[in-house]
């Protein structure tokens, strides 16, 4: 059997665009992917704090050091600029792997969606 796990969260970062005109995704500052060891084309699963709103979507990596967050096409109607959202990615295994496996949870900057140091 297997079972779904936390493998990576990016906890509490602000929407800093929301393009309801590009192809579907969520474009994500590539320090900010690379911390938390989200791949692009990756399934994450996003939470607007805002409004309650949960979607799922992949990854696009945005310019480094720019805090880009920008949720893509359809997903542009759950968010709005502004908006403080938590993105999640999960891996599969079996339940012996995940009582010993550790997320990677990191926690940027909400004002400017960087890492805190």
């Amino acid at each position: 059997m297997f079972i779904q796990v936390l493998k990576s969260k990016i906890h509490r970062v602000t929407v800093t665009e929301a393009r309801l005109d590009y192809i579907g995704s969520i474009t994500i500052d590539e320090d900010l992917l690379d911390a938390a060891g989200i791949l692009p084309g990756e399934r994450v699963y996003i939470v607007n704090n805002n409004n309650g709103a949960r979607l799922d979507t992949y990854t696009i990596p945005g310019a480094r050091g720019e805090g880009t967050i920008c949720l893509n096409g359809a997903a542009a109607r759950l968010v709005q600029p502004g908006d403080i959202v938590i993105i999640m990615s999960y891996a599969t295994m079996t339940p012996d792997e995940a009582r010993t496996f550790k997320p990677t949870v990191i926690f940027p900057d909400t004002a400017t969606n960087r890492l805190v140091k």
